[in-house]
């Protein structure tokens, strides 16, 4: 199912039967699919409209929508709020789709009753995460990288043999420019999210103002998003609960659906 505006359009499926709603953005690479194990943990309590990225999966931007602004994705939202006569709703982000997590809070923080954000692109991001997906400093370079790739991979290889970034670092970079399509991706994502850029304290003013409860999840050897980065956020919160996983950043979407599915099944016994 699509969304349209003009030549853009976001893709969305729905998983669950839920009286609830949930909002769900996955992370880069990836598409709505990879929520699909949270319909054994949350489809009988909630409705989940999982959506592609734009640049990922059945979503497009089109070059005069691009960048993306925060207003652009509020009207694209919102339209799927009124197609399903939708009031109020919850909010769940993975990686970079922690960013269209916290843009909705920003547009829209009197309509959302939680948060729920999983290793969140947004607050504090890794530097060379930052490389990877959001090359921005070297737009210029990238541009050329994306057809000859060979001098970003010579880096790589120096940052692996000076130990000078955590080699599952390396390797998150490595797999995601392996590609031509895989660095138009990267290339397009951050001249097309640029703008999702967000004043952290503003966002804990109206999590606190709405009292809208945050759930965070991390993962204990997550190198990209880890519990230091994150910390004074969830502090900062009137209602903010921390939980940390032993896995990395790749599975933790994945292990965070069993977690939640063990709980479900522990509340019925």
């Amino acid at each position: 199912m699509y969304l349209i505006r003009d030549k853009s359009r976001l893709h969305y499926r729905k998983i669950g039967s839920g009286s609830k709603v949930m909002l769900a953005f996955h992370g880069y690479g990836q598409s709505s699919l990879y929520y699909h194990p949270m319909e054994q943990a949350l489809g009988e309590a909630y409705t989940i409209y999982a959506f592609d990225l734009f640049f990922h999966g059945g979503s497009r931007l089109h070059k005069d929508d691009m960048p993306l602004t925060k207003g652009f994705l509020q009207d694209m939202i919102g339209k799927l709020l009124v197609k399903y006569n939708i009031a109020r709703f919850s909010v769940m982000g993975f990686s970079m789709g922690g960013k269209f997590a916290l843009a909705l809070i920003e547009q829209m923080p009197d309509r959302i009753e939680e948060l729920y954000l999983i290793a969140p692109d947004g607050i504090k991001t890794n530097f060379w995460y930052n490389i990877a997906t959001y090359p921005g400093w070297m737009q210029q370079l990238f541009k050329r990288t994306v057809i000859k790739p060979g001098l970003f991979f010579k880096f790589l290889q120096v940052l692996n043999k000076y130990n000078l970034a955590h080699k599952s670092l390396i390797r998150f970079a490595h797999y995601q420019m392996d590609s031509t399509a895989k660095r138009l991706r990267v290339y397009r994502s951050w001249i097309g999210f640029r703008e999702l850029n967000f004043d952290i304290r503003q966002i804990v003013r109206l999590l606190n103002k709405y009292k809208i409860p945050v759930t965070m999840f991390l993962g204990e050897y997550d190198e990209i998003i880890s519990q230091r980065r994150v910390s004074v956020f969830m502090d900062a919160l009137d209602k903010g609960e921390l939980v940390v996983l032993k896995t990395g950043h790749s599975n933790l979407l994945h292990d965070v659906a069993e977690l939640l599915h063990k709980r479900k099944s522990l509340n019925l016994d």
